[in-house]
């Protein structure tokens, strides 16, 4: 049997034109999140956190610590230490990027001009996840070089070629990343801005408080799986904690968490009226 002329080049310019769409999709999101006024305030407020924080823990922490304690303390983790702020930021900036809409009632507008929901999502999630995985590395970067600058002696000294620093440092930024996609899913699945923040701080903080009240065995068997628990080992430890879970093998665990939400809100997105 051959094949119709013609049918081909069709085929061909039928995906071209889909490309060029989604793409058109991309640039119009794009342009969206960095016309809000907001978000370079979140952006540079997550900044502040990571590397202020950094700096000043290297001016005033080591003084406070006997020599015992400087043995005993990891100061990449300490260097990271503004990530436990900015990390609020990331999610709710996450949340805020398709729930402004759905406040506003642009997101009906939107949704007129592109009736393929999940392309709108899926651009949603491809901005944000690109802004803030170049954002979260630098800054993380950018706050352990800040913590070793600053530092009034060479106590706390390391480098990235040291084990597991540069996984740590680096990790840092694939957090708050993963983080800001939970946040982006919750806030899909839910369409309310302050419905979906309090989801995900409760999702981050509420777990961790309610196993602490659990008998020991059961805070050893649970607590890791808890999604900031998990995820931070990335990031905190350099080396393996011997009750969580493997940097790596927590970082998936949050990556599930976040994917979960993000299904979820690509197949409520396209059966829900905007």
């Amino acid at each position: 049997m051959t094949q119709p002329a013609g049918t081909m080049p069709e085929a061909t310019d039928i995906a071209y034109g889909r490309h060029r769409a989604f793409h058109n999709v991309i640039r119009s999101e794009f342009a969206k999140f960095f016309t809000i006024r907001s978000t370079y305030w979140m952006l540079l407020a997550a900044i502040v956190f990571n590397v202020g924080l950094a700096a000043a823990l290297a001016i005033f922490i080591p003084g406070a610590l006997s020599t015992q304690d400087m043995a005993a303390v990891d100061p990449t983790r300490l260097s990271l230490g503004g990530l436990h702020l900015s990390q609020i930021v990331f999610g709710v900036l996450g949340v805020l990027i398709i729930t402004s809409e759905y406040g506003t009632g642009a997101i009906r507008t939107t949704l007129a001009a592109i009736p393929q929901r999940r392309r709108v999502l899926a651009a949603k999630a491809i901005v944000f996840a690109t802004t803030t995985l170049i954002l979260g590395i630098s800054s993380s970067f950018a706050a352990f070089l800040a913590f070793q600058a600053f530092l009034p002696s060479d106590g706390l000294r390391t480098t990235l070629a040291d084990p597991g620093v540069l996984r740590a440092v680096f990790g840092g930024g694939l957090y708050v990343t993963v983080l800001g996609l939970l946040g982006l899913g919750l806030g899909a699945t839910i369409r309310s801005s302050a419905g979906a923040i309090a989801a995900l701080l409760g999702l981050l903080f509420v777990p961790p408080l309610l196993t602490g009240l659990l008998p020991p065995t059961w805070q050893t068997t649970i607590r890791p799986y808890v999604p900031m628990e998990a995820g931070s080992q990335i990031f905190i430890a350099v080396n393996n904690d011997p009750n969580g879970l493997d940097p790596w093998v927590g970082f998936g665990v949050l990556t599930l968490y976040a994917a979960t939400a993000l299904t979820i809100g690509f197949v409520l997105i396209r059966h829900r009226d905007a």
